[in-house]
């Protein structure tokens, strides 16, 4: 490939001039933002083992009040990105974050979109837009972006959830902001219920509902049921794996992100190809190895990891006995419309 001219090349007034007129020229840095190829990539595959992360979280549970943190986490931050930055990947931004007993989270609404995946715990629930959602292990709740949004603790145990947001890609848009709120009236229990049979929807009176996020909560014992089916009547299936999807549309439960549940059959070792996409793998039932050139993880309960895209991902069950259950998180859905999605065989 061609050797491009480097900036200390050209003479010191012309920099200083350009610096001046706030102009840089492009062909120093052109491999650096077009590289041949393949992406410069700044994730690293990172893993948070779960049980380390707990305990400092509980820890931060007695040395700030809810009162002071609003929210209360601990952010799952790349070193890849600098830990300063609060990124997972070059889009996705994880938190593990703790609501004790008795403890409300305000209400807010933020242009971010986020979703909850349940890690621990019972008894707290999740308002959306005066839906009220319970929170059980494994559960996913939407809080979509705009929309009103608290979290409540009925329970005697503290609850544990992993929050994944678009977060990097709304702020690197300087588009990133929240809207403090009243506490919400409950208008409507866990209404996404009415969508937990596969094939049908909610049609009263002929009409389908207009509401851009018609189901919120996705419950784990309806999502692993429905793997389990999958496997069951499709045995020879490439990969056991659910998406997350908006029930009148089809499409993606939401626009920037993708969300999947992928179950591993006892002791199935699973190739996935290179896709464009980085991935944030998270443990709900089981264990398995995660393994990429270089790097390999042995994920247990509650542990997560995140992989960086353009590289082949090997999964590996390590129960010969039961299946293991994983919830993906990617941003294919964002890739898919911009024309930049693609998967390398």
């Amino acid at each position: 490939m061609l050797e491009l001219g480097r900036l200390e090349d050209l003479p010191e007034d012309f920099r200083t001039a350009m610096t001046e007129q706030n102009l840089v020229p492009l062909w120093p840095s052109l491999r650096s933002v077009l590289p041949p190829g393949k992406p410069s990539q700044r994730t690293q595959p990172t893993c948070w083992p779960y049980q380390g992360l707990r305990k400092l979280l509980l820890r931060a549970g007695t040395l700030t009040p809810i009162e002071k943190a609003e929210r209360r986490v601990l952010v799952l931050a790349n070193p890849g990105h600098g830990l300063e930055k609060m990124q997972a990947s070059s889009s996705i931004y994880l938190g593990m974050q703790l609501l004790l007993p008795g403890e409300w989270a305000p209400a807010h609404r933020h242009t971010p979109n986020a979703v909850r995946m349940v890690v621990e715990g019972e008894g707290a629930y999740t308002t959306v837009d005066g839906e009220k959602c319970p929170m059980s292990r494994g559960d996913l709740i939407l809080t979509p972006t705009g929309l009103w949004h608290e979290h409540g603790h009925d329970g005697d145990q503290p609850v544990v959830w992993l929050d994944v947001l678009d977060l990097p890609i709304v702020y690197y848009l300087e588009t990133s902001y929240v809207t403090e709120g009243k506490p919400q009236a409950v208008t409507s229990q866990d209404a996404g219920r009415a969508y937990q049979r596969g094939g049908v929807a909610p049609a009263p009176m002929f009409k389908r509902s207009a509401q851009a996020f018609p189901m919120l909560r996705y419950p784990w014992s309806e999502v692993r049921a429905a793997l389990l089916t999958l496997a069951e009547s499709e045995p020879g299936i490439e990969a056991v794996q659910v998406a997350y999807i908006n029930p009148e549309t089809g499409a993606d439960c939401q626009k920037i992100l993708g969300f999947s549940a992928l179950m591993l059959r006892p002791g199935e070792r699973l190739h996935m190809a290179a896709r464009s996409s980085a991935m944030v793998f998270h443990q709900i039932e089981g264990g398995a190895e995660i393994a990429i050139e270089g790097h390999r993880f042995l994920m247990d309960q509650a542990d997560t990891c995140c992989i960086p895209g353009y590289v082949p991902v090997t999964l590996l069950n390590r129960q010969a006995d039961r299946p293991s259950f994983i919830f993906i998180a990617d941003d294919a859905p964002l890739q898919k419309k911009l024309g930049v999605y693609e998967i390398r065989n």
